[in-house]
């Protein structure tokens, strides 16, 4: 396992279906996990020889996050609620960028799994933690461009 990105200002956005990314969280931590699968074969003209090839890519991306309320910049725990219900278990168009001086970003198609959500009483922001389980590959072209 590496870790992905690091920095102050790394944002986790999901893609609102039509016109652009929506800014949920900024990462205080996250980190990447490919699996790429192995195909192995064997034919009848060759018994014993197995060929082996590359299968299918999966990721996953774990993080911890401050919510971001994109009207005020802060949160509150029925904003954050919402979002959970929303998009646990949905599949989702992401994107993680930074917004430092040489702009780095990476998109992927997840499932949002394993939320969950850390709010104390009186607390102005509300974090929040989970996991991102990609289909295909991550790509540094917006695939919604």
């Amino acid at each position: 396992m590496s870790t992905f990105i690091k920095g102050d200002d790394v944002i986790l956005s999901i893609w609102n279906g039509s016109t652009a990314y929506e800014p949920i969280g900024c990462l205080t931590s996250n980190e990447l996990s490919v699996v790429r699968n192995l195909i192995e074969t064997q034919t009848k003209c060759s018994p014993g020889i197995i060929e082996r090839a590359a299968g299918s890519t999966s990721s996953e991306v774990s993080f911890e996050a401050i919510y971001i309320k994109t009207e005020s910049g802060k949160t509150d725990f029925d904003a954050l609620l919402d979002f959970i219900n929303v998009a646990s278990g949905t599949t989702q168009t992401w994107k993680i960028s930074s917004d430092q001086v040489s702009p780095v970003a990476y998109y992927g198609t997840a499932v949002l799994s394993g939320l969950s959500l850390t709010a104390a009483a009186g607390d102005e922001f509300a974090t929040y933690s989970g996991t991102l389980s990609n289909s295909g590959l991550i790509v540094t072209v917006d695939p919604n461009a």
